[in-house]
This record gives structure tokens, C-alpha cells and sequence, in this order.
């Protein structure tokens, strides 16, 4: 099976090529660039690289969020395309999930977790069991506070993974000390590969049913919710 993995869900770009659960090509940037108009160069330069056609592919694998409203609306587009031109299956997956990845062979819980401002994040907990990444906790936005005095509780220890965990280092060693694991940078980042490893354990979705898993509105979106409100209220 050859699947096509896409995910500009957060800062990262990356774009990788699975062949029967291997890896033949894959492409990340971290940097401060327009998904929008990088997303379709890289996935072209990509399939050229290895000599695979579009008619080539199996299925497409995107993560979902959260994240990035903008970069999980451009992600998920370009996949549903994709997979409606081809006719070929999609699945989503949580890019929490994902990130979780990279901690493949720790044996303690997994905290993966992006920034959603204010003190909030997006977080979820995993453990890896037989071979399978298993959610503990869901997926959910949570301030991080509330994160860390849960996981107090827990008696395994932690591997913390975020592209922003310099900014909360401090805060987790300070409440869980020697059972917070904190990995170097390169491990912070969620590789594409893992993307399209992980859409094996999940059935395909309806492409035109996909939606994002933004775990909560754009403040835009929450900000007419209110106005619409507050109009009915005085009507």
C-alpha cells in the first residue's frame, strides 16, 4: 500500500511517502513560512523523488488537529482534494497522536501538548501497550496547569513532547520533578512518517465527513457565537 502523509496542523511542514509500512521519502521544515503556498511544491517534489505517480497512491493520511486553525484547514483541504480526484481513502488523525510517536519505546505515559495561549493547551496522555500507542487520557484543551496537577497523581513517569516546551519546562519540573522526562529538541517534532504509520490502525472516513478536530472555536468563530447571544438576550 502507498500512502501519501500530510500535516501542516502546527509551525511544522511535513510530507512523507509510505510504501508497505516503510518509509521511501519524506520532507519536514520547521520554519516560519505559509503552508499554503509550500504544501503542494513539497508533496510534488516528493512524489518526483521517489517515482511515484499520484495514480500511484492507496490512500491519503492528514492530520486533523489541533493545532493551527489555518494550517489544519490548509492540511485537511489538500488531503480531502486529493482524495476525492484520486478516489482513493482517507483517514484523519489527532496530531497529538502523532507527536506521541516520537516517544515509541518509553515505557512510562506520554503528555504530547501544544500551546493554545493564555495558559492553555491542547494535551492528551498515551502509553504504549503491546505494540499499540493507547490514549489515557483524551485529547482536550486544558490549562496546563490542570495538566500537571492530574498527572501528579500518576505513579509512572512522564515524557513531556512539544514544539513549545522550553516555555513550560520551568513549570513541569517544578510540579513533578524527577518524574518528568524531557527529550532534546529534535524529538519534539512530529515527523509525517509516523502520520502515515499510525492511519493504518484506523478505518478510512467519508472525505466529504472529515472535519477538523480544533478541540475548541476560533476566537473569531467564539466571538460572533457571543455577539449572536447577547442579541437575543436584548431582543
Amino acid at each position: 500500500m502507498n500512502i501519501l502523509a500530510i500535516d501542516t496542523s502546527n509551525h511544522v511542514l511535513g510530507v512523507a511517502i509510505l510504501k508497505n509500512e516503510q518509509v521511501i521519502g519524506e520532507i519536514v521544515t520547521n520554519l516560519t513560512k505559509n503552508h499554503s503556498t509550500r504544501l503542494m511544491p513539497a508533496i510534488d517534489a516528493l512524489m518526483k523523488e521517489v517515482g511515484m505517480k499520484t495514480e500511484d497512491l492507496d490512500q491519503i493520511a492528514v492530520a486533523k488537529g489541533p493545532g493551527s486553525y489555518t494550517g489544519v484547514r490548509i492540511g485537511l483541504t489538500t488531503a480531502k482534494t486529493l482524495a476525492w480526484v484520486l478516489n482513493i481513502p482517507i483517514v484523519g488523525v489527532s496530531s497529538l497522536e502523532i507527536l506521541a510517536y516520537q516517544g515509541s519505546f518509553f515505557e512510562g505515559y506520554i503528555c504530547p501538548f501544544f500551546d493554545a495561549r493564555r495558559g492553555l493547551v491542547y494535551s492528551g496522555l498515551y502509553k504504549w501497550k503491546n505494540n499499540q500507542l493507547i490514549p489515557v487520557y483524551e485529547d482536550k484543551n486544558i490549562l496546563m496547569e490542570a495538566v500537571l496537577e492530574k498527572l501528579k497523581s500518576e505513579k509512572e513517569r512522564i515524557l513531556f513532547l512539544s514544539p513549545e516546551i522550553d516555555k513550560f519546562r520551568q513549570d513541569i519540573l517544578e510540579q513533578l520533578g524527577d518524574k518528568a522526562v524531557i527529550p532534546e529538541g529534535i524529538f519534539h517534532i512530529a515527523k509525517p512518517s509516523h502520520l502515515g504509520l499510525a492511519s493504518l490502525r484506523y478505518d478510512a472516513a467519508e472525505t466529504h465527513e472529515l472535519i477538523p478536530s480544533y478541540l475548541r472555536l476560533a476566537e473569531a468563530e467564539s466571538n460572533w457565537l457571543k455577539q449572536q447571544k447577547e442579541k437575543e438576550t436584548h431582543e
